[in-house]
């Protein structure tokens, strides 16, 4: 922190502890690494902090310590699935019952801003539901939803169960019925979908995240952490033995050109409910991007409205291949 303080002289908005597994961390670790923060950088004007956890993690105790650190406004809690044999599949160790106790107990200690993560796309088991829900009163505590889509990972032992068949995966169609139906629940029950992954009730988008997809300069700390400055990116060395020996040499940079901002900015808009901000692209892409964008307004995957290209709830499922069509070159 002390050798990267230059690079972030303005007061800090949003700070996120992630990328990892923060919770595995002792608590006088965090409260080692929040001192720094405050030592180091401006958090006069601090909104949000987040810390990503593990259920098994959060234990009465740990919650009661992590809450008295007076720090951490938000906690992002990994949940995946209620259903103790999908668990099992994913190699996660925590239960469904630890995962419903991990949420209550952070309400009670405090903690009023609580993410959980979700997959939807998961393997067909016997006797399994496809529905999606989550049961009351657990959704009642919850302010923030993600839901992803199951991506498998090369070399995990569900890639080689579904390889050999022993596991089969839902098709496309019925993976876009369980994001339909998730997406559904959600609204049913008082949250507002903004991004094509993400849900929240009034008030409670993530605003760290929200940052990333409007391209906002963000300083990253720790092993293979990325750093973006406005026009440069930069990624720390992955080999956390190296980054601790020297943070400040083995990393890697790339500039960012025009033409690749504007296909960035394209990409993760058009994947929010908020859409693409016409003035925020270069006079010198508008009319091939209008000219583009206009077979998707005609068949209502995309509407017009305050100088925003916006996806529609359809248009939301096309978004990537959308986006993919307006790209400048």
């Amino acid at each position: 922190m002390d050798r990267r303080r230059a690079e972030q002289p303005h007061p800090i908005r949003t700070i996120y502890f992630g990328g990892g597994t923060p919770s595995l961390l002792p608590i006088n670790e965090l409260a080692r690494i929040v001192d720094g923060l405050h030592r180091c950088f401006d958090l006069s004007q601090i909104e949000e902090v987040t810390i990503e956890c593990n259920p098994e993690d959060l234990t009465n105790e740990y919650l009661s310590d992590l809450a008295n650190l007076h720090f951490f406004n938000r906690i992002s809690i990994g949940i995946q699935s209620l259903d103790d044999r999908m668990l099992h599949l994913l190699g996660r160790r925590h239960t469904a019952a630890q995962a419903i106790n991990s949420v209550q107990t952070a309400h009670e200690k405090g903690f009023t801003n609580i993410c959980v993560d979700f997959i939807y796309g998961l393997p067909i088991l016997s006797g399994a539901t496809a529905a999606l829900s989550i049961p009351h009163p657990l959704i009642e505590t919850i302010t923030h939803i993600s839901a992803y889509a199951l991506t498998i990972e090369p070399g995990t032992a569900l890639e080689i169960q579904v390889k050999k068949g022993l596991i089969s995966l839902p098709d496309e169609d019925e993976t876009v019925r369980q994001y339909l139906s998730l997406k559904a629940h959600l609204e049913k029950n008082g949250f507002r979908q903004y991004e094509i992954s993400n849900y929240a009730r009034s008030g409670y988008k993530a605003k760290h995240n929200s940052r990333y997809w409007n391209r906002t300069p963000y300083l990253g700390l720790g092993a293979a952490a990325h750093s973006f400055d406005g026009q440069n990116r930069r990624w720390n060395p992955s080999d956390i033995k190296r980054y601790i020996d020297d943070p400040l040499t083995g990393y890697g940079t790339e500039r960012i050109s025009i033409v690749d901002s504007c296909n960035e900015l394209i990409m993760t808009s058009l994947r929010t409910t908020d859409g693409l901000p016409l003035d925020h692209l270069s006079p010198r892409f508008l009319d091939r991007i209008l000219s583009s964008a206009k077979k998707f307004v005609d068949c209502g995957w995309l509407s017009t409205d305050g100088g925003r290209l916006i996806p529609t709830a359809e248009g939301l499922l096309h978004a990537d291949g959308m986006a993919a069509s307006l790209f400048v070159d």
